[in-house]
């Protein structure tokens, strides 16, 4: 009996802490690491990437932001790649799942592709401010979809700021 008021107690502050971070006027910032052999393509078996995200809440759950990121392949005759692109996030805040959809123009030796995505995650609040974010994601090719969309997980730690 004890437990379960515990685990009510716990459920009902963790939600109210997420009701209180997803608000209007806050500043993003996200650094993530992707790859480690987390996810899929074609072409590649080891993947190692890095990226950077900066938004800001334009309304109480939605996130617009702009992300710059690099991959690194280990595999034989595969280049690695860099790309720029924005997005946006829809928050469920009694939970901290986040919904987004992005698009990146990744470059890389030889070719550019147009690549846009999707992804589901967690925002789970270490702090007040800081979060930890796992997220699934799903990158489209238009290049060549068998060879270059790629499916996998990511792990970010996002900072929420209020601008005032």
């Amino acid at each position: 009996m004890i437990k379960k008021l515990f685990a009510m107690a716990a459920a009902l502050f963790v939600t109210a802490t997420a009701n209180a971070q997803f608000e209007q006027g806050k500043l993003y910032l996200n650094g993530s690491l992707t790859g480690l052999n987390l996810s899929y393509n074609g072409t590649s078996k080891f993947n190692a990437g890095a990226s950077g995200q900066m938004g800001y809440m334009v309304a109480d759950d939605w996130l617009l932001y702009g992300m710059v990121g690099y991959n690194h392949y280990g595999a034989k005759g595969v280049s690695d790649n860099y790309y720029l692109g924005a997005g946006g996030r829809y928050y469920i805040e009694q939970n901290g799942i986040y919904l987004g959809m992005n698009c990146k123009l990744m470059h890389t030796k030889g070719y550019t592709d147009v690549m846009p995505g999707f992804e589901i995650g967690y925002a789970y609040f270490l702090s007040r401010t800081v979060t930890l974010e796992p997220a699934i994601y799903y990158d489209q090719s238009f290049k060549k979809h068998s060879d270059y969309s790629t499916i996998g997980l990511k792990i970010g730690l996002g900072i929420y700021l209020f601008n005032d």
